[in-house]
């Protein structure tokens, strides 16, 4: 009987199916579909072509997952497989994510130049639609969960069940470039749509927050508009914060998180470095991007850059060979960017010149794009520089004596791991000796200053940079 399960799903969703849409319709774009394999919460189908899988997506959407979840649960999922032609293997596609959110329209009081109100001074009321500006495809369902970004995700996730009622506050993701910060955070927005489709959710880069502001403040009477719209925000994600420097910006935003927050709306920031270390704001802002949960991205293990690899292989529809996926999964660790860079490129390479996707290939295509070295530099690699330099063990590097060389083998570590590999300076100071963070600014601030007044102290750095660079 369990193997029959599937045709059993299948032909409930059909009744459900043939009762919403017209006969032929469902004859012609239903009645070929066969089912083929159900596990857990997952049932596959096939379809005739990629045309056919694709004019599914188009039009029917919206029905399959309504009838899926109706029929199978909240986790159902569809994988649709083609029909293979003569000898050639099936293909397999997940269903897609879905259409982008749209909010419900919001009524905005606005100020007239020409024509105020006589008893109140002001405009009149106006309703609008606030674009959510959120990719369908940056979803949980399509992020791979790995420890580099568990507690994000799962912050993340908490949040979209109950937005601005956890103490999650705003939640504030940073980490370096393509490590999924920005996937995080549409996916909440996204989840939360899903949950509560009468919130307004809204999806801003900080740049374009920036420009819009650098409008209102030069169009006569329209702050006020500008302040009342996002005043009108239930979900509020800015992307790259640190990018919001303007001093008028930044005292339009704090009003408008003042309010946001003090409703009980949700806020979302997303940062390539913590509060702490953002130049050029508020002490008053920076305080309040403190309130919430702070979550660094980490880069991703091999375990969490494989499983990334055949998830999107698997959304591209090609299978490819476990041997290839690892290979790309070594030779790529920075972020999951250029990982789906490479993947993407390979497949493109492949399909372009009809050759099979092989390891060689793989190599040869990620000796191009790839630009890391292939021994990556770390923490540890920097203080074993120093230590040969200095002649010193790393005990002594990182015990509390204070001694004059000692401390600046010490500062030189911390200093190099900051410029050359672009560490937080949290994780610097954890990795070197426990120490905070203003200890790590200092000491990087110290060895510039030194650097640029003491010839043989810049002579220590330029000759172990040499050595990093040589190994």
């Amino acid at each position: 009987m369990a193997e029959e399960k599937h045709k059993l799903v299948w032909d409930r969703c059909l009744k459900v199916i043939s009762q919403i849409i017209e006969p032929q319709h469902f004859e012609m774009w239903f009645k070929p579909i066969r089912p083929v394999a159900m596990q857990g919460a997952t049932l596959m189908v096939e379809v005739p072509s990629e045309f056919f899988r694709e004019y599914l997506e188009d039009y029917y959407l919206d029905v399959l997952k309504k009838t899926l979840k109706r029929e199978i649960g909240a986790d159902a999922k569809l994988v649709y497989r083609i029909r293979p032609v003569v000898k050639a293997e099936p293909l397999e596609y997940p269903i897609a994510p879905g259409t982008a959110p749209v909010n419900r329209p919001v009524s905005i009081q606005t100020t007239a130049t020409r024509h105020p109100d006589p008893f109140t001074g002001v405009g009149t009321q106006r309703s609008i639609v606030i674009n959510p500006q959120l990719n369908p495809t940056y979803c949980f369902s399509n992020l791979v969960v790995g420890e580099c970004n568990k507690m994000g995700i799962t912050a993340g996730e908490s949040i979209s069940t109950a937005p601005g009622k956890t103490v999650f506050n705003p939640l504030f993701l940073f980490g370096g470039p393509g490590l999924g910060k920005t996937h995080i955070a549409q996916a909440i927005g996204i989840a939360v749509k899903e949950k509560y489709p009468e919130l307004v959710v809204l999806y801003v880069p900080a740049n374009r927050f920036k420009t819009q502001y650098m409008d209102a403040v030069n169009v006569n009477n329209k702050l006020t508009d500008f302040l009342a719209f996002y005043m009108k925000i239930d979900v509020l994600i800015v992307d790259d914060i640190h990018e919001l420097s303007s001093p008028g910006a930044q005292n339009a935003f704090f009003q408008i998180f003042n309010h946001l927050h003090q409703h009980g709306k949700q806020l979302i920031f997303t940062s390539d470095r913590p509060p702490v270390e953002l130049e050029k704001f508020e002490e008053r802002l920076l305080s309040r991007l403190k309130w919430g949960l702070s979550v660094e991205l980490q880069r991703p293990d091999f375990a969490t850059r494989l499983a990334m690899l055949k998830e999107r292989s698997f959304r591209e529809g090609v299978k490819i060979d476990d041997k290839v996926l690892a290979f790309l999964a070594t030779r790529i660790t920075s972020n999951f960017r250029e990982l789906e860079g490479a993947l993407i490129s390979l497949i493109a390479n492949a399909t372009l010149v009809h050759k099979p996707v092989t390891v060689e290939l793989a190599e040869s295509i990620t000796d191009k794009i790839v630009s890391e070295p292939k021994s990556e530099l770390t923490i540890d690699k920097v203080q074993k520089a120093v230590c040969d330099y200095f002649c010193i063990t790393r005990d002594t590097l990182l015990s509390k004596s204070r001694k004059r060389q000692i401390v600046q083998a010490r500062q030189i570590a911390m200093y190099m791991s900051r410029t050359l590999i672009n560490c937080s300076l949290a994780t610097i100071g954890a990795e070197i000796g426990g120490k905070d963070h203003a200890t790590v600014l200092h000491a990087c601030t110290t060895v510039a200053d030194l650097m640029t007044f003491d010839k043989t102290f810049r002579q220590y750095v330029t000759d172990i940079e040499k050595m990093l660079v040589t190994a």
